[in-house]
């Protein structure tokens, strides 16, 4: 047993010293069983919340009416959740009813795919009901039970399937592949917000060649925004790695160049992605378009700064554009990297020339900064002065 379960022992161990079934249950116990890093640790147990709560010193009522409680122990988070079963999918998504039981067996029926089905004991041995460990020898994703039921009680698991085929490089079994092109129109009733996360992830993944083509099969691609009317565009997805990417503005980026989307603003509100991550690709996308059809050059690299510019060389990468210099290492070169870096203000033009404010100072602003940026003119408050109003550059 890894070092991550034996360190959640010790919530196992409380549990049983009073009177209460524990286990380690799903994604951990599924990693583990693949042999990949373990991620968060869930534990599924007899005992109610308000009991949780108080066998331990340290907790966090997240969702106590559903049976959820964050244990914290030795600086780890862990969600210990109550047995339970659920009723009344009213918004396919979260669950009108759920009733506490004492049996995993039932807890573990709830679960969405048999590979997330499986528990763990203290002592590491595996108790699989619904042939998770089968599942996963054979790489394949199956819902628990009838897999309609599944997707009516909770949409997004359609995108999860999806996003597991990318990140586990399995398949669908041919049963969940047939319920989710059925039950595809469902996604509808999904916040936009779940399913980018899904998305994201599911470009993020390993086999993302496997996993894009799924969503068109299965008509899902019909209920992701800005996507319905473009299989095309969608479909080069496909041929990228994702995953080397480190931050979500540069999955986008790639995303809206590709797509070769106009109204990028527009096209990410209805992701619901945040403003700064917008701004970020609007610029990331104007100056990747200008590299791609002219390559660097000083006034390019000033304009874009240091983080685009490391963001654009990345996606570079990803898309197989050959670059003859590092971007990165020619911005480090640049005598100013920031507007801030000159040597004058605003209010010196203004001295100078005696005139009011307008228009006219930030075109030279820009005069100047491409006269230091060619090597034209010092960086230097006097020598930029006499090199205006000589060359009257204004």
């Amino acid at each position: 047993m890894d070092g991550p379960f034996v360190k959640a022992k010790a919530i196992l161990t409380t549990l049983h010293n009073n009177g209460y079934q524990a286990y380690f249950v799903g994604g951990s116990v599924r990693d583990y069983l693949l042999q990949r890093p373990i991620g968060d640790i869930d534990i599924a147990t007899s005992a109610r919340p308000e009991q949780i709560i108080g066998l331990f010193p340290k907790t966090i009522d997240v969702g106590a009416v559903h049976g959820t409680v964050i244990v914290l122990y030795k600086d780890e988070h862990y969600e210990v959740t109550t047995f339970r079963t659920e009723e009344g999918y009213d918004d396919y998504r979260r669950p009108s009813y759920v009733e506490f039981v004492t049996s995993l067996h039932e807890d573990l029926r709830r679960r969405d795919f048999t590979m997330n089905a499986i528990a763990m004991t203290i002592n590491g041995d595996i108790i699989d009901p619904f042939a998770g460990k089968k599942a996963i020898e054979e790489k394949q994703i199956r819902t628990v039970g009838d897999p309609n039921e599944r997707f009516f009680e909770d949409a997004l698991r359609m995108m999860r399937a999806v996003r597991f085929v990318s990140q586990l490089s399995f398949s669908l079994c041919k049963d969940t592949e047939l319920a989710i092109k059925e039950n595809a129109s469902l996604l509808k009733k999904i916040s936009v917000e779940r399913i980018t996360i899904e998305f994201e992830k599911l470009l993020n993944g390993p086999s993302c060649q496997d996993a894009i083509p799924i969503l068109i099969t299965t008509d899902l691609f019909k209920y992701l925004p800005g996507l319905a009317d473009d299989t095309q565009h969608l479909k080069e997805l496909s041929l990228y790695k994702w995953d080397q990417f480190q931050k979500r503005a540069e999955i986008w980026t790639l995303v809206c160049y590709l797509l070769n989307k106009d109204d990028i603003n527009a096209f990410l509100r209805n992701w619901k992605l945040p403003n700064k991550i917008i701004d970020q690709v609007i610029k990331n996308v104007a100056f990747l378009r200008k590299v791609i059809q002219h390559g660097w050059n000083k006034r390019l690299l000033y304009d874009c700064g240091e983080e685009s510019i490391q963001q654009i060389e990345r996606i570079l990468g990803v898309l197989g554009v050959h670059q003859d210099v590092s971007a990165s290492h020619e911005f480090s070169k640049l005598i100013i990297k920031q507007r801030s870096d000159l040597k004058i203000t605003g209010e010196d033009f203004l001295r100078w020339y005696n005139q009011k404010p307008g228009k006219w100072v930030a075109e030279l602003y820009e005069t100047v900064e491409n006269g230091i940026l060619e090597n034209k003119v010092e960086n230097n408050k006097e020598k930029i002065k006499e090199w205006l109003l000589s060359c009257n550059q204004k």
